[in-house]
């Protein structure tokens, strides 16, 4: 009997992995069309710049790579983590904006070492996640909406925040941004050990790592433990949890609360490793790197494990579009690839059956024999 769940899960999940190529096949091709429409004659060129993403600048792309995958695999985990519990969390932006707020005060103002500055994103950001929770838990009241709403009083009340007037001890008056790590608080700047001068960067620090070792606790907790048991129970069926003895409604703050802590470490690996300086000036618009979570964890299928990988070809694929040569292209058809690929993923479910069949077909067609003698 075990044999047969085994098999089960594993086929499942090759169909999952293969179902999710397709996709990205899929979306590369839409692309290719897509340079092609635009100037034939560089298409194949530009292309393979975005296929060959990070590696076409060696090794400095690879550097930017595992830069801006690290943030990218915490907000994928952020989403992941809330659709495992039957929860939407669109929130993942707000949450990252909160995130990045409590890394750069513990840095800038109170000049803490760099785990504290990343555990005060973590503390932020779940602060900011709970909050729809218990909206959600103890009032019904739609977590998309709810979240929806935090994201904007997050993002604008962090930019106040920050800019206080341009007289703040965060902002730099000479450059309209947040005063740079690395000059101001070098304490608080994520070490690297070494990766900067082997990828030739100034970013590339152990973030990365950081962020698949909570990926891989975060499969833990959902697949190996109890309380990953109850929060799945929920959300796959919130009456049937109650009914067996299961606390929903603190599942469920509990799903937001930790959802937005790993929103908010997104943003403290980002900051943190001295990548970019926010800019409350020309911050009117939410972090892209809160909403590529979705991607990222629609593709990956919610699993976490699968979020690691999601992430680094997201992020592969977004340097390569960078790498496009601006005479011909835009780096942002590489965002259009991206999107082709999560809108695909909406049908991950038929390509899963369409595999399925195939591969039932030929089961049917291996086995002579389906009666009684076959059994025996």
């Amino acid at each position: 009997m075990k044999n047969k769940k085994s098999k089960l899960n594993l086929s499942s999940g090759v169909m999952s992995v293969v179902a999710s190529f397709i996709c990205i096949i899929i979306g590369l091709l839409v692309g290719l069309v897509i340079l092609y429409c635009i100037n034939s004659e560089n298409a194949l060129d530009g292309f393979s710049r975005i296929i060959k993403g990070g590696f076409y600048l060696m090794p400095k792309g690879i550097g930017t790579v595992l830069s801006q995958a690290a943030p990218l695999i915490m907000t994928g985990l952020s989403v992941a983590f809330a659709f495992k519990t039957g929860l939407f969390n669109i929130g993942a932006a707000g949450q990252y904006t909160l995130g990045a707020l409590g890394a750069l005060y513990f840095a800038l103002v109170l000049h803490m070492p760099w785990y504290v500055c990343l555990l005060a994103a973590m503390v932020f950001g779940a602060v900011w996640g709970a909050i729809p929770g218990i909206f959600k838990a103890y009032f019904n009241v739609n977590e998309v909406i709810t979240a929806i709403m935090f994201n904007w009083i997050g993002l604008y009340a962090v930019n106040e925040i920050i800019y206080r007037g341009a007289i703040g001890d965060m902002y730099d008056l000479k450059t309209t941004k947040t005063y740079s790590l690395r000059n101001a608080a070098p304490q608080s700047v994520i070490p690297d050990f070494g990766m900067n001068s082997i990828f030739n960067t100034k970013s590339t620090t152990i973030a990365i790592f950081i962020a698949v070792a909570i990926a891989v606790l975060i499969y833990i907790v959902i697949n190996k433990t109890t309380f990953g048991y109850e929060l799945k129970a929920c959300g796959h069926n919130k009456d049937a949890a109650r009914y067996a003895g299961i606390n929903e409604k603190r599942n469920i703050v509990l799903s937001m609360t930790i959802a937005g802590a790993l929103a908010g470490i997104g943003a403290g690996l980002y900051y943190l490793s001295g990548v970019a300086e926010w800019n409350p000036q020309v911050s009117t618009a939410l972090p892209a790197m809160g909403f590529n979570g979705i991607p990222v964890a629609l593709l990956a299928l919610s699993n976490p494990i699968g979020v690691i990988f999601a992430a680094l070809f997201v992020s592969h694929i977004t340097v390569g579009g960078g790498y496009l040569p601006t005479k011909y292209f835009q780096p942002e058809i590489a965002d259009v690839i991206i999107a082709v690929i999560i809108y695909l993923c909406a049908f991950v479910m038929l390509f899963k059956g369409v595999v399925a069949n195939a591969l039932s077909g030929r089961k049917k067609k291996d086995v002579p024999n389906s009666g009684k003698g076959a059994d025996e």
